[in-house]
């Protein structure tokens, strides 16, 4: 197998947790080539550099291997090889989420019934 479409690579890779998602993440811009726009049926050889961002962290990766499988951490982390530029950006941008909590970061969607009296007990204080 020398070549597989993008969609499944990154969803092989670990970076999505679901294809569709890496798709979506393809169609809207999130994932470049070689820092060009694609579409997720575009195929992937080895030697080509990524750039992707799934959301929580952007990644620079160049391709090593190829896989339509998905398979444990340890397998998919030999897909692929991050640049040292990339290491150090996500490093750095670790230790800021360390440094300052965002407020907001811990919401998940719509308050629960116990968040919403929470906040109405903080309200009547």
């Amino acid at each position: 197998m020398d070549t597989v479409r993008i969609d499944k690579w990154l969803w092989a890779a670990r970076f999505f947790k679901t294809r569709s998602l890496a798709s979506d993440a393809v169609e809207t811009g999130k994932v470049k080539l070689d820092g060009g726009r694609i579409k997720p049926a575009r195929a992937v050889r080895v030697g080509d550099k990524l750039a992707i961002d799934n959301g929580s962290d952007e990644w620079e990766v160049r391709v090593l291997g190829i896989s339509d499988k998905r398979g444990g951490a340890p397998v998919a982390r030999l897909l692929y090889q991050e640049t040292e530029g990339s290491v150090a950006r996500r490093a750095a941008e670790h230790e800021r989420r360390k440094l300052f909590h965002e407020p907001g970061a811990d919401l998940k969607g719509r308050p629960t019934k116990r968040d919403r009296r929470q906040l109405g007990r903080f309200h009547d204080e």
